[in-house]
């Protein structure tokens, strides 16, 4: 059984109704990355952070997977399929995807912030719990904070990440720009004679000179497409 991996960006989530972070009426508009994707920024206003995770952990509650999501899902029923997503929601998870690496957090969680990746310390929230009241105690004492990684911390599933893709037959790119690190490296990682496809309605420009074959549309138009091709030639000699 061959072999998928899909990086998955912010273009992903859109048709869900997640904006992307960054550009025009993005997430962040609002606010400044240092307050509220930092650790300083954790450190200088606790509060102000677990609000704003809590406003967009309410966002994520009444969103729901789009087609693409859902079709990255089915593909495990011929194909083995790992999801790198650099997405903190869970809609790959909801949508039916049994393994998913995050490699920035993830929103529906909250762990401790003096051991962030201890899972005794870490919790997961439901659409009931979803507001994290601030000042609430993780387990070892210290304050519940979102299970993000913020801008400057390690990405430590980054290895995880790279393992797959080195095993992949097929490497496919959803909604990133494949200009943010460390998530853009694993394209060094996938094997040479491995297939790679990128769906994004933009243009994509990158410093990787391999073959790369872009369907420029929105994540559930390029998934339907792709689909159907892998599906076409699943049972040829190669993807």
């Amino acid at each position: 059984m061959k072999k998928i991996v899909f990086l998955t960006g912010a273009g992903m989530s859109v048709e869900s109704g997640f904006k992307t972070f960054r550009g025009a009426d993005g997430l962040w508009e609002n606010f400044p990355v240092q307050q509220v994707a930092t650790h300083e920024g954790w450190l200088a206003d606790p509060t102000l952070v677990t609000n704003f995770y809590n406003d967009l952990r309410q966002k994520l509650f009444l969103s729901q997977p789009n087609e693409g999501h859902r079709l990255i899902a089915q593909l495990e029923s011929r194909f083995r399929v790992t999801v790198v997503t650099q997405n903190v929601d869970n809609l790959h998870e909801r949508a039916g995807s049994s393994r998913v690496i995050h490699l920035h957090g993830e929103l529906a969680k909250v762990c401790s912030s003096a051991d962030p990746y201890n899972p005794r310390f870490r919790r997961q929230l439901t659409s009931e719990t979803a507001r994290v009241v601030p000042g609430t105690l993780a387990e070892d004492g210290s304050l519940l904070r979102p299970f993000i990684v913020f801008f400057g911390e390690a990405v430590p599933m980054i290895e995880p990440a790279i393992e797959e893709t080195i095993e992949a037959d097929v490497f496919v790119v959803v909604g990133t720009s494949l200009n943010v690190y460390p998530a853009a490296g694993l394209l060094h990682h996938v094997p040479p004679q491995v297939p790679v496809f990128i769906i994004d309605p933009d243009p994509i420009s990158t410093r990787h000179r391999r073959p790369m074959t872009q369907l420029q549309m929105g994540a559930s138009q390029g998934m339907r497409e792709l689909t159907d091709r892998f599906f076409a030639l699943e049972n040829g000699p190669s993807l």
